[in-house]
Parts: structure tokens; C-alpha cells; sequence
């Protein structure tokens, strides 16, 4: 009998479960979108009973669909990260919104904290900038303005959890508050180094430790679904952020390797092997995933250099939604390919700030260099480009962290597909960008770890043989094309920084 892995990806702005079969192949999939919430500038907001609800939903269609439910080995969960949740511990409810990883409420409270010295602390701790972006102070933001959280939280009967959590709490119908390291290293809360919650970081951003989940490694015997919920008692054996999924499906095992994945933003990460990288460039250094590295052996943990990028393939769904000129993502591509440049017409996506190498929670929105003869064509097209230029920033400073020139870029994500993106990202950088056969690599890499738990594959090297390459983009660009293109982009990110000073 074949035996799947059933990946539940839970995204930004849609929740997805994919079957996965033995040889790594995509047997079936379901996604359902949900509601997004944006109740003042700058917040974003979503509801967890609709994570939840979606969620369950894509993943019941799958398992009624499967020829025989015994045949799942595992469930593996990867989940938009940073996303932050409180829930009662008895009713399983939560108590107010998601505050989602894109939400800047609480820069104020950052910048407040960065004039108070705390920056070097906090980064030499848990490998991040003090940014809004990440869950702790999401978290203290809750218990603050919802009545009565911060007692309740004190007394054991809140629950905090990341949309991993949030997940497991429901599949075993609260049985397990659980978070893995990849998740946790995200909130501003655990020390990279001793990979725990840190007291003298719970203390600066107030949160009280009984409110926390349980850490445990991103792949093992994690839990178990209740019947009650799937209608099968299914093994949970992998936990993973979404970025850290991706790369592992990517196949980056080795230190030096390198993806980037074009979804709502866009994330490049860097393996850096069993030891964290500071960073000089404000990157962030993260945990990417932590196994046994043999069925008998000890936990290893790998890490890796991280540079998040808030708005990717959400600026595309800004055309779509907020300007109208197009109906579907999908005509991107045929609109920007109408007109040969962008006519020095130049778009900073900086809706919710900007993320690295900037780091500028303030930075708005900038549409720079238009005339009479601008076009939406050239709008769209600027959109693009700005995708690429932004992923630029962040792969030259990743290499002067890393101290090494990376030869190739492996891509993934909904955005990978668009074929000028890719040729535009290949021009800019001057290295060939190469696409593979599966770009869904988020939900493949957490069925990934998921089955070497699950004992589906037996090593990291049977999984690399499985990767394939779909389609390599090589630069086309001078590097003096490159180079006037890049200069130009740096203008118009000072006009968008300069924008919250005025």
C-alpha cells in the first residue's frame, strides 16, 4: 500500500492541505482562501477561528478523498509564522484577533525600546532585530488590551501560541500546547543559543511564562490528531515555519545553499550549518530545523541566515485589489511584458514598512518617476521589478554576512511561476536563478521532515535525490545595467524612508 504524508500549509492569505507520496509527488491538494482584516493603517488582522476553519476544511477533503485514511502515515504542519494568537485554555476560543506578522501597531513600543538600549541585548539573545514584526510584542500588545488577559494569562488559563500551535491545540482538541524551535525562535522570546524561553526576555516584554507552549523539535513523535477532530487518530511528526519548510524542500542541507521563496513577502534563507551567524547587515539569524539526526541518534539543530522581505507577491494582490488594473494575478505577467521598461517609473512597496536589510517600520508607500505617458503596463511592471530589487538588497548583504559569493539562487513560491519575475531576478543579481519541478517546496519540505519521522525516507540524501530542476534563468544584464538599475532603486528607497520624517 502507498503511504502519504498530509502537509497542512497554512498560509497568509489561504489554508492548503497536499497529499504527498513516497517519491515526493503531489497526489492531491485542496486550499481555501480566508478573510483578511485591515482595521486601521498599518494593522493587519485575522480571525483564528477562520485559520482554523479553512484549515480543517482542505484537510477533511483530503483525507475523504484518500483511497484508504490508514495509508496517511503522518500529518506535518508548516504555518505563516510570526502570527500571534491567544486563546482560552478551557473554551479553546480566542480572546481577540491574530495579530499578523505584517501588522506594525506595535513600532512605537519597538522604537521605544531601541532608545532604551535594549537592541544589542535582544539581538546577541535571539538572533532578530526589535522589530514589530516578530510575536513578542504582538503578544504583550494582547494581554494589554484585551480586559482582564494579563491576570488570566498570570494564572495558567491563556494560551499563546504561533499558527503552529494553534493547529496542534485544535487537531488534538486542546490535548497539546506545543511550538518547535523554528517557530519559537521567531517571537523575540527564546535564546538561540540555549534554545529555551528566556527568563530576562520574558521580563522585558512582560510576558508571564505560564502563557507559552511546550518547545519541542521541529520533527519526532510530536502529538497526535483525536479522532474527535479528523475522524482518525493521525501522528503529527513535523512543525516547521514556512520559510524554514521551504528550505529544507529545497534541498538547502548543506551549509551555503540558499533559497528564496516569493509569497505574500519574500524570504531568503541561507544555511549556516550547526552554529548561528550574527549578522552585520541586519539580517536575522534563526533556528531553520531541529531532528535526530539517525533514528538512534541525538537532536541537531541546523541554523540559518534569514532576510525577510514584507511585501512580495502582496504587491501584486495591491494591483489587483487596491488599484483594480488587474483581475487576476495571473495577467501580471502579460500586462508588464506590453511595455519594454518602466519608463524610470519606480514602485517601493513599503505599505507595512520596510523589512531587511532596512528595517524601517515607518517607510510608506512610494510610486516615484511617473509622467503623462505612464501606463498601468508600466505600473505593473515597476511591481515586478520591485520584487527583484528587493530580493537583490537582501542577497548582497546576505553574502557579505555570509563571506561568500553565492553562485545560484534556487526559487520557489506562488511567484516563482511568473517567468519575467524570474528573468528580471536573474538580470539584477547576475547569477542564474533556477526554478524546480515542485515550487509548492513549503508544504514538500515539512512532508519532508515529516516522513523521515515517519520513517518514509530513510536520510536527507534520499530526499536530495528527489529534487528536479524546472527551468534555469541566466542573467541577461551587464553588470553595469545591473548596477544603474540598482542605484536608481536606492533613490527611490530613501523618498519612501524620507516620507515618515516629513
Amino acid at each position: 500500500m502507498m503511504h502519504y504524508i498530509l502537509a497542512l500549509d497554512q498560509g497568509t492569505t489561504s489554508s492548503r492541505a497536499i497529499l504527498f507520496d513516497a517519491n515526493g509527488a503531489m497526489a492531491d491538494s485542496a486550499q481555501q482562501e480566508y478573510a483578511q482584516h485591515f482595521p486601521q493603517p498599518g494593522w493587519v488582522e485575522h480571525n483564528g477561528r477562520d485559520i482554523w476553519a479553512s484549515q480543517l476544511e482542505v484537510a477533511k477533503t483530503l483525507i475523504q478523498r484518500c483511497p484508504s485514511p490508514s495509508s496517511i502515515a503522518a500529518i506535518a504542519i508548516t504555518n505563516q509564522r510570526e502570527t500571534t494568537l491567544l486563546w482560552d485554555r478551557k473554551t479553546g476560543q480566542p480572546l481577540g484577533p491574530a495579530i499578523v506578522w505584517q501588522d506594525r501597531r506595535t513600532a512605537d513600543q519597538c522604537a521605544t525600546m531601541r532608545a532604551q538600549g535594549l537592541t544589542e541585548l535582544i539581538q546577541t539573545k535571539t538572533g532578530l532585530v526589535l522589530d514589530a514584526y516578530f510575536s513578542g510584542t504582538k503578544l504583550a500588545w494582547l494581554l494589554d488590551n484585551i480586559d482582564g488577559a494579563r491576570s488570566r494569562a498570570e494564572r495558567g488559563e491563556l494560551a499563546f501560541g504561533t499558527v503552529d500551535s494553534w493547529l496542534v491545540w485544535n487537531l488534538t482538541a486542546g490535548a497539546s500546547h506545543i511550538t518547535d524551535v523554528s517557530n519559537a525562535s521567531r517571537t523575540l522570546l527564546f535564546n538561540l543559543h540555549t534554545l529555551e524561553w528566556d527568563d530576562e526576555l520574558l521580563t522585558l516584554f512582560n510576558i508571564p511564562r505560564a502563557v507559552l507552549p511546550t518547545i519541542v523539535p521541529s520533527a519526532g513523535q510530536l502529538a497526535q490528531s483525536s479522532p474527535s477532530v479528523l475522524g482518525h487518530a493521525i501522528p503529527i511528526t513535523a512543525m516547521i515555519g514556512d520559510q524554514q519548510a521551504a528550505t529544507f524542500g529545497q534541498g538547502c542541507f548543506k551549509p551555503g545553499m540558499a533559497k528564496n521563496t516569493y509569497g505574500t513577502g519574500c524570504f531568503m534563507l541561507l544555511n549556516t550549518g550547526s552554529e548561528p551567524v550574527a549578522s552585520r547587515h541586519h539580517l536575522l539569524s534563526t533556528v531553520g530545523w531541529q531532528r535526530a539526526s539517525s533514528p538512534s541518534g541525538g537532536l541537531h539543530t541546523t541554523y540559518c541566515l534569514e532576510a525577510s522581505v514584507f511585501m512580495g507577491g502582496a504587491t501584486v494582490q495591491w494591483l489587483r485589489d487596491g488599484l483594480n488594473i488587474i483581475q487576476t494575478a495571473a495577467e501580471v505577467e502579460a500586462l508588464a511584458l506590453s511595455v519594454p521598461d518602466v519608463g524610470d517609473t519606480y514602485l517601493v512597496p513599503a505599505f507595512t514598512g520596510l523589512g531587511a536589510p532596512h528595517w524601517d517600520g515607518h517607510a510608506r508607500g512610494t510610486l516615484i518617476g511617473m509622467t503623462r505617458g505612464t501606463t498601468k503596463a508600466h505600473i505593473a511592471r515597476a511591481a515586478l521589478e520591485a520584487i527583484a530589487l528587493q530580493v537583490a538588497d537582501v542577497f548582497e548583504a546576505m553574502q557579505k554576512d555570509a563571506g561568500l559569493n553565492l553562485s545560484e539562487l534556487r526559487v520557489d513560491g506562488g511567484a516563482s511561476k511568473n517567468n519575467l519575475l524570474l528573468q528580471m531576478q536573474a538580470n539584477i543579481l547576475g547569477v542564474p536563478v533556477i526554478r524546480p519541478k515542485i515550487v509548492e517546496t513549503t508544504a514538500l519540505g515539512a512532508a519532508y521532515l515529516g516522513g523521515l519521522a515517519a520513517g518514509l525516507w530513510s536520510s536527507t540524501d534520499a530526499i536530495s535525490a528527489l529534487w528536479q530542476e524546472d527551468q534555469r534563468f541566466e542573467p541577461q544584464w551587464s553588470d553595469t545595467e545591473s548596477a544603474v538599475k540598482r542605484a536608481r532603486w536606492r533613490q527611490a528607497i530613501e523618498r519612501a524612508k524620507s516620507w515618515s520624517q516629513d
